[in-house]
């Protein structure tokens, strides 16, 4: 395989500067932090880490992962352990606002950027540097991960340590350079993913390496990742906690984890979640938005050239085999596809900055594709912008004018994104893209999804308690509405029953206890209550949507009167 392109390795020109890297992370902060303070707790997934680092910190327990009294073992404790270190800096304890706990995917998502610019800056240069941590920085999918408080934004982190680290050994042993300490950088990296969530970005690296065997006959560079002494240290970063979680659970965490968490989601479609293959295919313009298109065309051209130039197969090897696999796999979710995502943003940057890139004619079938991902991105764009405006009037019967800011600058992000205007800067036409995009994300958590009160349940219920509650020990008894997000903001020991155990819950504790009742379990709740409805006090009512089952919900506020 020719070592075309090779020739802009850090030896022979100069790399991006310090202040260029500061200039970038600045920008993402200003990308990512906007609304981590604003948007409620979100459910299901956020508000059960949060809940469960919660009582990390309440239980002083750094080891055994619960939401209340169930073990919560389908994912490693490194996650947890970050946002304790959070919660335990803020010095505000078990009181630390949600903010504190999305802290940690604000700074990953900000040095995934920086990362990336990093690695496009050793394989394509300066101006593609710049390119790929403002691509990282604007795609739809991180601008939501970035925010809440998930293992997605750390674990793109530890993906792009461990790829980067992969590509210095195996473009720097084709171009004749050292790779310095990259091998270790690269075991490291494993291990922490691997308390992170477990084998997904191991398996990521192994198929880049596998496909990298397959298609370049050169497997010199193998022998440079030390996989032995390698392994020795991905089992010393990660081993500690899997050997005292396995000694304070025994077999418990083994079967959580892999029994019933990995195998299941490999077999069949897990949670409800389950989609046939093409899933990620279909939704690429989304997740990628606003540069799928400029990014799947320098993935189509690299297709075309990968044998002479090894860069653009690296990238290739990133992207494909991981992405044929997660379609194979039954379980679908969005954020499974972004370990993969940098690679397509590299070669974005690459088509981008490339003289020879431009030349490279894309066959019949690769124009189709092209122009069934424009159709698609001009269909994302239109709907993003119509759901931006569109909301406030749905929910709360008025216009909002951000609504309409938002919606415009989906346009903006979208046409810049796209490609348009020819003949501008590529780093200028990015940054615009980029900047308009992170706009958006900020408008809306800001300014448009906070207000939207008949959407966001949990703390209108978690407020009305600390209002109505007649002791400062008193415990809500939700029924009909448990989602996490309300232990999360009512307190640990919230009750999530149903109509019968809400009302057990008040007879326990007459003088304190308060019950909230959903309308279909009210029949229920007022059948246990000795003395029927004459036995209660009502308190208010609260009325909304749940939107993860996306069904209305009318709450009542129950006490026993006195």
């Amino acid at each position: 395989m020719s070592t075309i392109g090779l020739e802009t390795s850090a030896t022979s020109r100069k790399t991006l500067t310090p202040l260029t890297y500061l200039l970038l992370g600045l920008l993402a902060l200003f990308a990512f932090a906007p609304g981590t303070s604003t948007l409620p707790p979100t459910d299901r997934d956020e508000s059960r880490f949060v809940q469960a680092t919660k009582q990390m910190v309440e239980s002083g327990d750094y080891v055994d992962i619960r939401f209340q009294d169930v073990p919560r073992y389908k994912k490693p404790a490194g996650i947890y352990w970050l946002q304790s270190t959070a919660v335990l800096l803020s010095g505000q304890g078990i009181d630390a606002p949600i903010w504190v706990y999305r802290l940690i995917s604000v700074l990953a998502g900000t040095f995934s950027v920086l990362a990336l610019a990093f690695i496009a800056d050793r394989m394509f240069g300066r101006s593609a540097g710049v390119i790929a941590g403002l691509g990282m920085m604007g795609i739809l999918m991180l601008g939501v991960e970035a925010r809440i408080a998930k293992t997605d934004a750390t674990l793109l982190a530890t993906a792009l340590l461990a790829q980067g680290a992969l590509a210095t050994i195996y473009l720097g042993h084709k171009a004749g350079r050292p790779q310095g300490n990259a091998n270790w950088l690269f075991w490291a990296a494993q291990g922490l993913a691997l308390l992170i969530k477990g084998p997904v970005i191991p398996f990521l690296s192994l198929l880049t390496i596998a496909a990298l065997v397959v298609f370049d006959k050169d497997r010199a560079w193998l022998r440079k990742l030390r996989p032995f002494t390698g392994l020795l240290l991905t089992l010393l970063v990660a081993a500690p906690w899997l050997i005292l979680i396995t000694l304070k659970t025994g077999a418990e965490f083994w079967q959580e984890s892999v029994g019933k968490d990995l195998l299941s989601k490999v077999g069949s479609g897990q949670e409800s979640h389950g989609f046939p293959p093409g899933y990620y295919f279909l939704t690429y313009s989304l997740f990628m938005w606003p540069f799928a298109l400029v990014a799947l065309e320098g993935g189509l051209k690299a297709l075309n050239n990968f044998r002479q130039d090894p860069r653009l197969l690296f990238c290739l090897a990133w992207y494909l085999p991981y992405w044929v696999a997660i379609e194979m796999i039954p379980t679908k979710l969005p954020h499974y596809a972004l370990p993969a995502y940098p690679a397509m943003i590299l070669l974005m940057a690459w088509l981008l900055t490339s003289k020879s890139a431009a030349s490279i004619e894309l066959s019949r079938w690769q124009l189709w594709l092209r122009r069934a991902c424009a159709f698609g991105m001009f269909g994302i764009s239109i709907g993003l912008s119509a759901i931006a405006f569109g909301i406030t009037p749905y929910f709360l019967g008025y216009v909002s004018w951000w609504g309409l800011l938002a919606a415009v600058l989906v346009l903006i992000a979208a046409r810049y994104g796209i490609g348009a205007p020819d003949g501008m800067d590529p780093v200028k036409r990015i940054a615009f893209a980029a900047a308009a995009a992170a706009a958006v994300f900020g408008v809306l958590t800001l300014k448009i999804l906070p207000p939207l009160k008949p959407l966001w349940l949990s703390p209108e219920i978690a407020e009305r308690f600390e209002k109505l509650k007649p002791c400062p020990t008193s415990v809500l008894a939700s029924a009909g509405y448990g989602e996490p997000s309300l232990v999360f903001l009512a307190g640990t020991n919230t009750q999530l029953t149903d109509g019968k155990g809400a009302a057990a819950a008040l007879i326990a504790d007459p003088a304190c206890a308060i019950a909230v009742v959903a309308e279909a379990e009210s029949k229920a709740f007022l059948a246990a209550i000795p003395g029927d409805a004459d036995a209660l006090r009502q308190r208010g009512i609260i009325e909304g949507m749940n939107y993860s089952k996306g069904e209305p919900r009318t709450l009542t506020f129950y006490t026993l009167a006195k």
